[in-house]
């Protein structure tokens, strides 16, 4: 019997890519059923790793330079198939853009995104998914904003410094020099969040922290934010998904029209992921941590429901579970696979990754692709 494998991973993070990893279950699935067709996609949920999972899917790279999150250079890239383009905040003003990691909580920026999808626009691109997720700062969008020509400005009429903290000091928002292909461009918010802007589920209180601010900074950030929600569009701040990536939801709703959808489901729309499960006996999904939220629309969930709809069996890898037998079941998983079980210590873990998850391939592969 031939038979066919669709790998759809999401990144296992700080470890391997998601096309690392399905690379590495390919080798293994290959030496226990070397004429099994394997067919790689990679996938992604609107954080770091969205991109790539375009690429994968044969979109074209089109490579910018722009701010980071605190205004040093990036080379960073964007995927385009058409007249649509998908652009990753992470890969331009994300965590991972800090220089030398080092957080800038009241300061960093989300101008360099406003760059980016300026460029974009220049190029002729009339519908942009943002992917949101893995940010360095907490500025409502503004910077973003400010990059695609809006102006905000103090009580002098000079332009707010960039930052979250400085909005605290904006008294009005002149949207007349806006970017004028943004009145035709549709936008898409690709996220895995529904926080709203403020309050103690929002962006300042859950994640704010993350991104190296203490209680003090939290509470000027929050105080900031609120004013700019105040000043740009109040109704927006409560709307899911305005909380997500330090507000740039926010300001992608309230100023760009930006319409928020789950992360996984717009990727597996856009890459037509549905069509490549024709024919597939077994489907392989997973991240780094299965845990509560991978139960809350993570990518792992989205391939799954997809793979369940076409009535192919799907199993799990990651690093570690936190989710028991039940729970894993319960949400449609035929079985799960664990580098943990392999090798408990995680630092080891981590660092052998992909020989492990080779080994998880043919484990897997010989309990699912037998007869």
């Amino acid at each position: 019997m031939s038979w066919r494998v669709v790998l759809a991973p999401d990144k296992f993070k700080g470890s391997l890519t998601a096309p690392e990893v399905a690379e590495a279950l390919a080798g293994g699935i290959g030496r226990v059923v070397p004429g099994a067709e394997v067919v790689r996609v990679p996938v992604a949920d609107g954080g770091d790793g969205t991109v790539d999972a375009f690429l994968t899917a044969g979109w074209e790279r089109v490579a910018v330079e722009a701010e980071g999150p605190t205004g040093a250079p990036v080379a960073t890239a964007y995927a385009v198939q058409g007249d649509t383009a998908v652009i990753e905040l992470a890969a331009v003003v994300g965590l991972v853009k800090l220089p030398g990691g080092q957080p800038d909580p009241l300061s960093a920026s989300t101008y360099g995104l406003g760059q980016v999808i300026g460029h974009a626009l220049d190029r002729g691109v009339r519908s942009i998914v943002l992917g949101v997720g893995g940010s360095a700062s907490s500025d409502g969008g503004a910077g973003m904003l400010q990059a695609l020509g809006l102006r905000i400005v103090d009580a002098s009429g000079a332009e707010v410094a960039r930052g979250g903290a400085a909005l605290a000091g904006a008294v009005r928002v002149d949207r007349s020099t806006l970017h004028p292909a943004l009145a035709d461009t549709a936008f898409i918010l690709a996220s895995d969040v529904d926080n709203p802007l403020l309050g103690s589920a929002g962006a300042v209180a859950v994640f704010a922290p993350q991104k190296g601010a203490d209680p003090e900074q939290c509470a000027l950030l929050e105080a900031a934010l609120a004013h700019w929600a105040k000043l740009v569009d109040p109704e927006s701040a409560d709307r899911p998904g305005a909380g997500a990536a330090g507000g740039t939801g926010f300001g992608a709703m309230a100023v760009l029209g930006a319409v928020e959808r789950s992360g996984i489901d717009v990727v597996l729309d856009l890459i037509d992921f549905r069509s490549r499960l024709r024919g597939a006996d077994l489907v392989v999904t997973g991240e780094g941590s299965l845990d509560e939220q991978t139960l809350h629309g993570k990518a792992p969930i989205g391939v799954c429901e997809a793979a369940r709809q076409a009535g192919v069996s799907v199993v799990a890898v990651a690093g570690r579970s936190l989710l028991s037998e039940d729970e894993l079941r319960a949400a449609g998983f035929a079985a799960s696979y664990t580098l943990a079980e392999l090798e408990p210590d995680v630092d080891r873990s981590i660092a052998h990754a992909a020989s492990l998850l080779e080994q998880l391939g043919a484990r897997l592969a010989l309990s699912h692709l037998q007869h």
